[in-house]
């Protein structure tokens, strides 16, 4: 299969100030939204890394419901509802789009995940494999997302995929997503793995009080903490836990 060139699915989204945009509440008071007006996506992999609560998956999820994607979950054709508690930054997220139209798509929440895999179950939605996302233990129900429902010449948007991933299955994750942007996929993840942080070819976002900037691999606190971890647990352990 020719691989095309995946910068053509989504190349940036606009954060448009119009009525209703208010600076001083959540979400628009987030430094990440506050001060970014547009948002460039690597034509294959887009990471947004950050501390709990910076706003990785606020971001994530308006950029998914702002493409078509259910804000629980799922491709565009899906279209349920547990709990409405999604924001309402997508409504003024501006889609920048390519000529060349995806293929695929889908919206990864790990959160919600549970809620998608029932109205697959539900509803009789086929393509995720033999077996039934809920049979499965939460890891490999993720897999079998990645490797019997992502077809390819798609935009996948995911929040948190090694949520329920061991190091070893982040490692085929890893695999599995490179033979997708071969293949003509695009990517963009909210991640705390410094694993699938360590994808070679994609441009790096760290969302903080300062805002939306990029940064190399190294430099994101997630590579430096396990780093220093691995390097000097004894020490660190001693620092952390002695009176």
């Amino acid at each position: 299969m020719r691989a095309i060139d995946a910068k053509h699915f989504w190349l940036e989204a606009r954060f448009e100030r119009r009525e209703g945009w208010d600076a001083e509440a959540y979400p628009f008071n987030l430094p990440a939204v506050r001060w970014t007006e547009t948002l460039v996506f690597h034509p294959k992999v887009t990471f947004l890394v950050g501390e709990n609560g910076a706003g990785k998956s606020t971001l994530v999820e308006a950029l998914a419901v702002a493409w078509g994607f259910n804000p629980e979950g799922g491709s565009t054709g899906m279209q349920f509802q547990t709990r409405g508690s999604h924001s309402p930054l997508h409504k003024f997220v501006r889609p920048v789009r390519g000529r060349a139209r995806a293929k695929d798509g889908y919206f990864l929440r790990a959160e919600s995940f549970f809620n998608a895999a029932s109205y697959i179950e539900q509803v009789g939605v086929r393509g995720y494999g033999d077996t039934d996302l809920h049979a499965q233990s939460h890891g490999e129900s993720f897999f079998a997302l990645f490797e019997h429902r992502f077809r390819g010449q798609g935009l996948y948007i995911l929040d948190e995929p090694e949520a329920a991933l061991s190091p070893s299955r982040q490692l085929s994750f890893l695999v599995r997503m490179h033979e997708l942007i071969e293949g003509g996929s695009q990517f963009i993840i909210a991640t705390h793995s410094p694993i699938i942080l360590g994808y070679p070819d994609a441009t790096l976002y760290q969302v903080s009080d300062h805002g939306l900037e990029t940064v190399t691999y190294e430099d994101t606190e997630h590579y430096q903490v396990t780093r220093a971890f691995l390097n000097r647990r004894e020490s660190m352990l001693k620092t952390l836990l002695e009176p």
